[in-house]
């Protein structure tokens, strides 16, 4: 397994969501979030409802999908991904933020050539029919939607790939309990939450329905 790098990602997602700058309305209960570096070729497509495609290549950084601008730690997010092919660095993941204290979080349920870890493991969790991975990490004087901020990021990884093309479900209160009893307490205040796909290099494409 290799580490992904996460500063530049990180930075591109923080920054995004600190300005308010991709986020457009989608429908009556989700929002659009899409932005990329500029530096790769991204085609993003804001569908109906909440459908969304996103097909890439190049070592650009981009962060493309569906969600809330509020998010929940009791929320169940029902997605299908009826297409995810990356060769190189990307994730389907279901991305956000809390505040008191300020965490950067991921639920991983498909990668690209890399499966992300980190240094710190925390144990395991099972939820939604497998087995999912915890890891923790520091981020130090990097960009958060709260400007640069020192920040914890929180971890779960499924230990297989998630199968494409059936309904899925991702159970946040779940890894946010395993999370606490790992020492990774989430915050009080709970901002952005998506399904997203984000991707660092090499090439690939995604379809995927949220709701």
């Amino acid at each position: 397994m290799k580490r992904l790098k996460r500063s530049a990602a990180s930075a591109l997602a923080a920054v995004a969501i600190m300005c308010g700058l991709f986020a457009v309305s989608a429908s009556a209960n989700l929002n659009w979030y899409f932005l990329s570096d500029g530096s790769g070729t991204v085609n993003a497509v804001n569908g109906p409802d909440g459908r969304f495609s996103v097909s890439w290549s190049g070592s650009g950084l981009f962060v493309a999908g569906k969600g809330w601008q509020r998010g929940l730690p009791d929320r169940v997010i029902r997605y299908t991904a009826d297409d995810f092919q990356a060769d190189g660095n990307a994730l389907l993941t279901v991305y956000g933020w809390t505040r008191n204290p300020l965490v950067e979080y991921r639920i991983v349920d498909n990668w690209g050539d890399f499966r992300p870890v980190t240094a710190d493991y925390r144990g395991s969790v099972y939820s939604d029919g497998a087995w999912y991975d915890i890891y923790h990490a520091w981020r130090y004087n990097a960009p958060s939607i709260d400007g640069t901020q020192t920040f914890r990021q929180y971890w779960s990884v499924r230990q297989a790939k998630r199968p494409i093309g059936i309904d899925a479900s991702v159970t946040l209160e779940e890894h946010v309990n395993a999370w606490a009893g790992a020492g990774m307490p989430a915050g009080s205040s709970w901002a952005h939450q998506i399904l997203a796909i984000e991707g660092f290099s090499g090439t690939g494409q995604a379809s995927v329905n949220v709701w």
